[in-house]
């Protein structure tokens, strides 16, 4: 069974599309979330919020924002040679790729620049790109070339640097469009960004890879995450990130949640969080 593959909802005055990339099943969750705790208690987390405990199913979902005036993508997923299918859906929802004006890469991991190229050629032939500067410094560093580094980094030398001429290297805060702002969001990669949305007083953060599960990602945010590069420093900005939301009652989306990948956070009585789906608050 698959869920839907897009998904829209309004925010003020920009149109926002959720582009369901790929889903995929993984088998014991407890060898990427929680690695630093007793695999019994990331089960039994699972299992008390009804979930199975051996398995998970991981989504990618880029999103396509409209401003009105621009149509901006945020990450491109896996690429079709491993399955992505964000092409082929954005055509589905009446995006054809060449009308794509911006490309924004919040990371440099293979599930989020594999849609970059296709067969050697950009993906999105007429738009210009937006990155993080230290993103783009740290796997650009030829050293990156060996070792652990070694994939992502090759995927970089291929998918993005041939881009370089069309990007623009952000910082925290800098604007991408009118209403759209980037956000330090470090940990998870070295340069990893969130961006921060708002239009006729709606605001929406856009996560990325800031926070990955729904369940042991916000009721434990510091539990260690196999993928987080720097596993203290990603922690501390789940925390900063999710206090931000639950303060200002404002929805966020991330990249892995479960499919629209919307919702809103609430602080827990146990001193995590707790990730409430959207339903039709956004759809006016």
């Amino acid at each position: 069974i698959q869920p839907a593959t897009t998904y829209r909802y309004r925010l003020g005055s920009f149109e926002i599309t959720a582009i369901l990339d790929f889903a995929r099943r993984t088998d014991k969750p407890e060898t990427i979330f929680g690695t630093n705790q007793n695999p019994v208690d990331v089960a039994a987390l699972l299992e008390r919020n009804f979930l199975p405990s051996d398995w998970m199913m991981n989504m990618f979902t880029p999103l396509l924002v409209n401003t009105g005036s621009e149509r901006i993508l945020f990450d491109t997923g896996l690429g079709a040679a491993n399955g992505g299918r964000l092409v082929e859906q954005l055509a589905a929802a009446g995006i054809p790729a060449d009308q794509v004006d911006v490309v924004v890469i919040t990371h440099c991991h293979p599930d989020h620049i594999g849609g970059l190229m296709v067969e050697g050629r950009p993906s999105f032939p007429k738009a210009r790109y937006v990155i993080g500067e230290a993103e783009y410094q740290f796997w650009s560093e030829p050293e990156r070339l060996s070792g652990p580094t070694e994939g992502p980094a090759k995927l970089v030398a291929s998918n993005v640097t041939p881009l370089k001429e069309k990007m623009n290297f952000v910082q925290d805060g800098a604007e991408v469009a009118s209403g759209i702002r980037a956000m330090a969001a470090f940990g998870h990669t070295p340069g990893h960004m969130a961006f921060h949305l708002e239009s006729g007083g709606k605001r929406l953060l856009l996560g990325a890879d800031f926070c990955n599960h729904y369940v042991l990602s916000l009721q434990r945010p510091d539990w260690e995450v196999r993928f987080d590069a720097d596993k203290a420093k990603a922690a501390e900005t789940r925390r900063r990130i999710l206090d931000m939301l639950a303060a200002d009652r404002i929805p966020f989306t991330s990249y892995h949640m479960p499919f629209p990948a919307v919702g809103y956070v609430e602080r827990s009585a146990e001193g995590g969080y707790r990730f409430v789906p959207a339903s039709y608050q956004m759809l006016t």
